[in-house]
């Protein structure tokens, strides 16, 4: 298996770094097993993490209305990202807990999810990007909350995927010019801080809403995480 390295431990060893966010159903029995095997009792909570979350929080929404991203002069069809484009992604990052005992549970969960291309799997990968950062500027602060878990990681029996589940619709089944919108939010992220220029954007509204409704329908749980290689 790679050894999963911090984002900063790759940006200051000058490598290229690889975005993931993987969303799938695990069997529900398999959950308890896995937060009894970390040594915990209930969904784990982040213990780690490097900011001021509800400063960042209120800073976040007082810029969401606002593009953080323009036009690339380059690129046609590209973005650049402004200096709170940098400061929201140092954010989301630094709400991710990457503690070693978080990234051995993380480690445990990816080995239940369900085979590569099964209905019960969502798997968003970018190069220099975070494919969940970028979905969380599409939606705003207040639809970001809304999500299960903690800012892209989730880990959910299946009588809490049921009880979240309308939650997560609300903030994903996004029509008409709230959708575009988010779409083209999500095309600025990808290529204004990442360089993924054929990234599916649809997708990353439509794939973790199709896991949760998959687990729902068929009594499983869910887990999700935000990963970097």
């Amino acid at each position: 298996m790679i050894r999963l390295l911090g984002l900063e431990q790759l940006r200051e060893a000058g490598l290229s770094v690889t975005g993931v966010w993987v969303v799938g159903a695990v069997p529900d029995e398999k959950v308890w097993d896995l937060l009894r095997a970390a040594g915990q009792d209930s969904p784990p909570a982040p213990v780690s993490v490097h900011w001021d979350v509800s400063g960042g929080l209120d800073w976040w929404r007082g810029k969401a209305q606002e593009s953080m991203f323009s036009a690339s002069t380059t690129s046609p069809g590209s973005w650049s990202a402004d200096e709170d484009a940098v400061r929201l992604s140092a954010f989301l990052d630094a709400c991710r807990d990457d503690s070693e005992h978080v990234e051995a549970l993380r480690d445990a969960v990816m080995d239940q999810f369900p085979p590569d291309g099964e209905e019960g799997l969502f798997v968003a990968v970018a190069r220099k990007a975070s494919p969940f950062s970028a979905l969380a500027y599409a939606l705003g602060p207040d639809a970001v909350l809304r999500l299960p878990g903690w800012f892209g990681d989730i880990l959910l029996d299946a009588e809490q995927v049921r009880a979240q589940l309308p939650a997560a619709e609300e903030a994903l089944a996004l029509t008409g010019a709230q959708q575009r919108d988010a779409v083209e939010r999500i095309h600025a992220w990808m290529t204004g801080l990442g360089d993924d220029p054929d990234h599916h954007a649809d997708e990353l509204l439509d794939g973790p809403l199709r896991v949760l409704r998959h687990a729902a329908r068929t009594g499983q749980g869910a887990a999700a995480h935000v990963r970097w290689y």
